[in-house]
């Protein structure tokens, strides 16, 4: 029996063979999950387009096709121009709060110390606490200004208390909605400083660079990845904020806490108009894609 010997194909033509069997069509597998998720996306986003157009209110016959009154309705409510501005504000004050407690935390619990491994999860459990539960605890336990623990502090100093959700709202819903988020931050930029080179931080001091010159030299610009990514992430949750306006000041005094999720969740549930709630979710589609526009770009050059 005589065994012939190949030799190998030249490397273009293995590199080309090789191709080809890698080219596997992958959309059948992939077709499923796409087209769900098309179907989750877009049948809520047309339904919402199109009771927008008819003057749909549950507590009057169906009207039907309307035109853009629901749009000129909305756009020319004299409350409009607070409700964004309340919107950009729980997002830019709630932003700014989380992100500088988020990196004081980090950098502080990444230092060596007894019982680092409970601080580390003590600051990280407020994280894992329900929106209405976080507004009810610091409405009744801590905020109220009778029973509340900020109160008694107060008058233990003979200070008088500060009734928050009265004199002080908007501070009120940044807080609560601040300490919610502060453990994300402070996981997610404790987790990076977990890859910093050690042997850089070392050399830096060797050199004679303080604590500060370190922080601002080495460690934030470690961090600036890091910071981008949380910035989109914690920008798409804070223009949804509802739960904690809802149980808290209601979107008031007046409309001094109203945004937008919650001025649409009152047209179409307290005023039962839902043409004119679908309008207003079509405009914080618009207005979310915009500051969204914004941020990708800003972050897709950290990246």
């Amino acid at each position: 029996m005589k065994i012939e010997a190949h030799s190998p194909p030249p490397p273009g033509v293995q590199r080309g063979w090789l191709k080809q069997q890698r080219r596997v069509r992958t959309w059948p597998l992939m077709a499923p999950a796409v087209g769900l998720l098309l179907v989750w996306m877009i049948v809520p986003l047309v339904l919402t387009l199109w009771y927008s157009f008819q003057g749909y209110n549950l507590l009057s016959p169906p009207q039907g096709f309307v035109g853009l009154d629901n749009y000129v309705y909305l756009l020319t409510d004299p409350g409009l121009p607070q409700v964004v501005w309340n919107t950009l504000a729980i997002v830019v004050l709630a932003l700014s709060t989380t992100i500088g407690f988020g990196i004081l935390f980090a950098v502080l619990y990444d230092q060596p110390f007894l019982g680092r491994g409970v601080a580390r999860l003590l600051v990280i459990a407020p994280f894992f606490v329900m929106p209405t539960v976080s507004a009810l605890v610091w409405k009744n336990l801590l905020m109220h200004p009778v029973y509340g623990l900020f109160a008694w502090v107060s008058r233990s100093f003979g200070i008088a208390p500060i009734d928050w959700f009265a004199d002080h709202p908007m501070m009120a819903i940044v807080i609560i909605i601040s300490w919610e988020w502060i453990p994300f931050v402070t996981l997610i930029l404790l987790t990076s400083l977990q890859s910093l080179d050690r042997d850089q931080v070392e050399a830096a001091r060797m050199d004679g660079a303080g604590p500060f010159a370190t922080f601002f030299f080495i460690t934030l610009p470690h961090l600036g990845r890091p910071i981008a990514v949380v910035v989109m992430l914690e920008t798409i949750f804070f223009l949804s904020v509802y739960a904690e306006i809802l149980v808290t000041t209601v979107g008031g005094p007046g409309l001094e806490t109203t945004n937008i999720p919650f001025y649409i969740y009152s047209r179409a549930l307290l005023a039962y108009d839902v043409g004119g709630a679908s309008a207003g979710g079509i405009f914080a589609i618009v207005i979310a894609n915009i500051v969204a526009f914004f941020f990708v770009r800003s972050i897709a050059r950290q990246l």
